[in-house]
């Protein structure tokens, strides 16, 4: 039961987007179409993911020498090789999404979301099972907030909106009430 209430906080009640407003840069840049968006949030899902448990382990051998003060780093080079990882696997898989993501796919590597969610499983003093829950959890709600949003974008492109609206301002206030939205969310758990 721990781990659905880990797993549905991470998603809905503490959405890193929508609620702690972590991952707004790709959130922003990678969501005017959805299958772009749906490339970044898988992306993003497995880097959280594996970050999540290979720096468990990190985490573990850090205080075992006394090195704790390092681990923002440690963790950052956890993420920058999984990113790695997934360029270039994207590059040879999917050369058309590897475009298409461009710079916003070496950012996953800054994502603030990401190192976000390793840093939270320390924080939370969670094990190595509820960190790759949470860690997973928080990236279904990344891929979730920015599939949703470039659905919302898509529509809009095709809207008769006023000038003042049209673009990134009508991208912001839309946001703004998804965010609005997801505190709903807030009382669920």
């Amino acid at each position: 039961m721990n781990l659905i209430l880990i797993f549905v906080g991470a998603v809905l009640v503490n959405n890193f987007v929508m609620n702690k407003f972590m991952g707004c840069c790709p959130f922003l840049g990678v969501s005017k179409k959805t299958e772009t968006a749906f490339g970044m949030g898988m992306a993003v899902t497995f880097v959280i993911t594996v970050a999540s448990l290979a720096t468990y382990f990190v985490r573990q051998l850090l205080v075992a020498l006394e090195l704790e003060y390092l681990q923002t780093i440690a963790f950052i080079l956890v993420i920058a090789v999984l990113v790695q990882v997934v360029e270039l696997v994207l590059r040879k898989l999917s050369y058309a999404l590897y475009q298409a993501l461009g710079v916003y796919l070496p950012l996953i590597t800054t994502n603030c979301a990401v190192l976000g969610a390793t840093i939270l499983n320390v924080d939370s003093g969670y094990n190595l099972i509820e960190s790759v829950v949470n860690g997973f959890g928080a990236a279904i709600g990344f891929t979730l907030a920015i599939v949703l949003f470039s659905g919302i974008r898509e529509k809009m492109e095709m809207s008769d909106l006023p000038a003042w609206m049209q673009g990134f301002p009508g991208a912001l206030i839309a946001a703004g009430l998804m965010a609005v939205a997801f505190s709903g969310f807030a009382g669920l758990i």
